[in-house]
C-alpha cells in the first residue's frame, strides 16, 4: 500500500542522537524494497532479525542493525513499513539516511506525516491523534493519563455507539415516514421509541459535553494571588513555586505586571498567577493599568487566593488567606499561612490540589477539546431539537446533520485545514 502522494517516506522515529538505541522508520509502497537493498534480503514479517546494513552506492558497511518488515495494511500507518534499529550515534544516523534518501522514490517525512498517513488509511481517527499529540507534550502524570485514553480511542468508541444509535433512529424515522400514509404501519409505537431514543442519546451526550476541559488539563489550573500591595502575594507565589519568580520587597506596589508562573504539584498542572496589588484610585497611570490587569485576571481564575480582607471577597468561592500569620494577630479571618515559616503552607496545598481535582478529568476519564466541544455540542443541540418535536420530517432532518456532525468530529468530513495545522505541530518522525 502506497502513501496518498506515491511517496515511500523515511525518518528517526526515536530521540535525538546520541543515544543507546536510534529507531529509523520507512511507510510506503519502497519500503520492502528499501529494506531488502540495504540488508540484502527482506526478513520474515514482524519478526526481528540482525542484518549488516550496506550503502547500495558503494556497498559499504553502514551498521549491524535489527531490522522488521512489517508488511501493510496491518501496521501503524496502513502502509508497507519497515524499521531499523540502529546504533544511536549521530554518524551512523546520518550514515543511514544518507543512504534511503539516494535510493529513488524515498524522500524524508515531514512533520507529523507518519500520522497522517495512518489517518487517511484509518487506521487512526482525528480524536486519537489529537490525543497523541497531547501526549506528546505531556509533562504532569494527569496530561499522560487523559492523553493516553484518548489516543488509544475510549472516546472514538463512544462515538461509534452514538453513531450507531443515530442509525438506528434515522432507519427508524425514515420507516415511519415511508409507512406514514398507509394503513400497515409496522410499529404503532415507533414515534414513542425514536423519542426515548433521542432522549437517551442526547443525555450521554450532554454528560460526555459536561466533563473538563483539555485546555485546563493542558495549560494548568489558573490560580490567581490578589490583594492589597504589599499582603504577600509574591512571597507566596515564590514559595507555591519552589524558586524566586517574583520580586518581593517591602516596598509596596513592587509587583506591577501580573507575573504567570507554571508549575506541577502532584501531577498536576497549575498557573500560578502575581497580579499588581489593588486598592482605590491612583494618580500613577502604570499602577492603574496593573490593576486593571489584576481584575482581568481575576475574571478569568479557576482558584483565587484572597490575601485581602474578608468583606473585600472578589468572589464567593476565592480561598481567604491570613497571610504573614507570623506578623498578625491569631484573630485574622482566613487560613492562617506564613510563607516564611512555612506555617498553612501544606494545608494550602492539599486545599489547592482537592479544588482542582474537581476541575480536571478523574481517573480513568478523557478531556475535550475546544473542537471536540464545539462537535459535541452541536451535535447535542440538534438531538435537542429532534426531541422537541412530534413532526417526523423535523426529525429525520436533525438526524441527519447529527450524522454529519458525527463524521466531522471524528474527521471524515470537512477538516482540511485543521489537519494542517494539527499535524505541523507533531515532530518528525511521528
Amino acid at each position: 500500500m502506497t502513501g496518498p502522494d506515491g511517496d515511500t517516506i523515511f525518518a528517526l522515529s526515536s530521540g535525538a542522537p546520541p543515544a543507546g538505541i536510534a529507531v529509523i522508520r520507512i511507510s510506503g509502497g519502497q519500503a520492502g524494497a528499501a529494506l531488502a537493498t540495504l540488508a540484502r534480503r527482506l526478513p520474515s514479517p514482524r519478526s526481528a532479525s540482525l542484518a549488516l546494513l550496506k550503502d547500495p552506492r558503494d556497498d559499504a558497511p553502514l551498521d549491524r542493525a535489527l531490522v522488521l518488515w512489517l508488511p501493510g495494511p496491518s501496521t501503524v500507518t496502513g502502509e508497507d513499513m519497515a524499521e531499523l534499529h540502529c546504533h544511536g550515534g549521530r554518524a551512523v544516523v546520518a550514515a543511514v539516511e544518507e543512504a534511503l534518501a539516494a535510493m529513488p522514490g524515498l524522500r524524508r517525512a515531514e512533520a507529523g506525516e507518519f500520522t497522517r498517513r495512518a489517518f487517511a488509511h484509518g487506521r487512526m481517527d482525528l480524536n486519537a491523534i489529537e490525543g497523541l499529540s497531547d501526549l506528546l507534550a505531556a509533562e504532569t502524570q494527569g496530561q499522560r493519563r487523559a492523553a493516553l485514553l484518548m489516543a488509544e480511542g475510549h472516546f472514538s468508541r463512544r462515538i461509534d455507539g452514538w453513531r450507531l444509535g443515530l442509525l438506528d433512529l434515522s432507519a427508524m424515522a425514515e420507516a415511519a415516514l415511508d409507512f406514514s400514509d398507509e394503513d400497515d404501519v409496522p410499529d404503532a409505537a415507533i414515534e414513542t421509541r425514536i423519542g426515548a431514543g433521542i432522549a437517551a442519546l442526547a443525555q450521554d451526550v450532554a454528560a460526555v459535553l459536561a466533563a473538563p476541559s483539555a485546555e485546563r488539563l493542558r495549560d494548568g489550573i489558573r490560580v490567581v494571588l490578589a490583594g492589597p500591595p504589599n499582603a504577600g502575594k509574591s512571597t507566596l507565589l515564590n514559595a507555591l513555586v519552589g524558586r524566586d519568580a517574583a520580586i518581593v520587597s517591602e516596598i509596596a506596589g513592587t509587583t506591577r505586571d501580573r507575573i504567570e508562573v507554571p508549575a506541577a504539584i502532584g501531577g498536576t498542572a497549575f498557573l500560578f498567577t502575581d497580579t499588581a496589588g489593588l486598592r482605590g484610585e491612583t494618580d500613577d497611570v502604570i499602577e492603574a493599568i496593573g490593576m486593571d490587569r489584576a481584575r482581568a485576571a481575576l475574571d478569568a481564575a479557576d482558584i483565587i487566593l484572597w490575601l485581602g480582607d474578608a468583606a473585600e471577597l472578589p468572589h464567593a468561592d476565592a480561598l481567604l488567606i491570613a497571610a504573614q500569620s507570623d506578623r498578625s494577630g491569631p484573630d485574622r479571618p482566613g487560613l492562617r499561612l506564613s510563607a516564611c515559616t512555612g506555617e498553612g503552607m501544606d494545608r494550602l496545598i492539599a486545599t489547592l490540589q482537592e479544588r482542582a481535582a474537581a476541575l480536571l478529568p478523574g481517573e480513568g476519564d478523557y478531556a475535550l477539546h475546544a473542537r471536540q466541544r464545539q462537535q459535541v455540542g452541536q451535535l447535542y443541540a440538534h438531538l435537542a431539537t429532534a426531541g422537541a418535536t412530534d413532526d417526523l420530517l423535523v426529525i429525520a432532518e436533525d438526524l441527519r446533520q447529527a450524522r454529519r456532525t458525527i463524521d466531522a468530529l471524528t474527521g471524515q468530513a470537512g477538516t482540511e485545514d485543521m489537519l494542517d495545522r494539527l499535524f505541523a505541530g507533531f515532530c518528525i518522525g511521528k
